[in-house]
């Protein structure tokens, strides 16, 4: 485990199309209360004093738009931005913004743009989970929903059950993951044919590293679909009524 005294970054690959949001800017981009998502983001991670620097991984074409568009917003001056171009999937993205990362950096947060809410609360339980020692960690809710596995069919055809997992078992899980970053690099490196994961997380299991949850937060929902615009608008109406301003 890296010393306690190491520096903590976070990379947030912003390079996505957001196919389901529809057609339009790249999903990070979308306003949410009329700032960018990203920028929204980018905020809340850089609300936790443990956090020294963001890398932002922008659309490989986009780098340059990037740069301008968090210039033109107000960040935290105690924390350092900085933008790198990313690659054709997030998990090249992640890796290109690990390979920007300073020496000193010794824990790693891999933040969703699409999850511009995220409180400082669970930012901050995530680094002091991995500063006591655990390679890798993930804010995570347990489910509202039963969930069914399914044998896959045509898209709104009916699909068989297969099986009716114990819901107590489950967890849906959120972002940032924060990792020891010797070992969040040594699981990108190990999955050199990319054979990837849907999170970062995924890929250190694959190493047979444990990974542990840690509570996660209501408000650290990914915004993928419409309906998730408004829901996330409400968020921040009902916190300037509570900030009073």
């Amino acid at each position: 485990m890296s010393d306690v005294t190491s520096r903590t970054a976070a990379v947030i690959p912003a390079a996505g199309r957001g196919v389901r949001l529809g057609p339009g800017a790249p999903k990070a981009l979308r306003a949410l209360n009329g700032t960018p998502m990203l920028v929204h983001a980018v905020r809340a991670l850089a609300a936790s004093r443990a956090v020294t620097l963001v890398v932002v991984v922008a659309p490989p074409d986009g780098a340059t738009e990037v740069k301008t568009l968090l210039a033109d917003h107000a960040l935290p001056e105690r924390t350092d931005v900085v933008v790198v171009p990313g690659g054709a999937t997030r998990q090249e993205s992640v890796k290109l913004g690990l390979d920007a990362l300073p020496p000193d950096v010794g824990i790693v947060l891999v933040h969703d743009a699409a999850r511009p809410l995220v409180p400082v609360d669970t930012v901050d339980t995530v680094i002091e989970t991995v500063r006591d020692g655990a390679p890798a960690v993930v804010p995570a809710l347990p489910l509202a929903d039963t969930v069914k596995e399914v044998d896959p069919g045509a898209p709104g055809a009916p699909e068989p059950v297969v099986a009716t997992p114990e819901r107590a078992r489950l967890r849906a899980v959120q972002t940032p993951q924060g990792f020891d970053r010797a070992t969040l690099v040594r699981a990108h490196e190990a999955d050199v044919v990319g054979e990837g994961a849907t999170d970062d997380a995924g890929l250190v299991e694959r190493l047979g590293e444990p990974v542990v949850l840690v509570p996660g937060h209501e408000e650290a929902f990914k915004v993928t679909r419409p309906l998730d615009l408004v829901l996330a608008e409400a968020v921040l109406a009902r916190r300037r009524a509570n900030d009073g301003f």
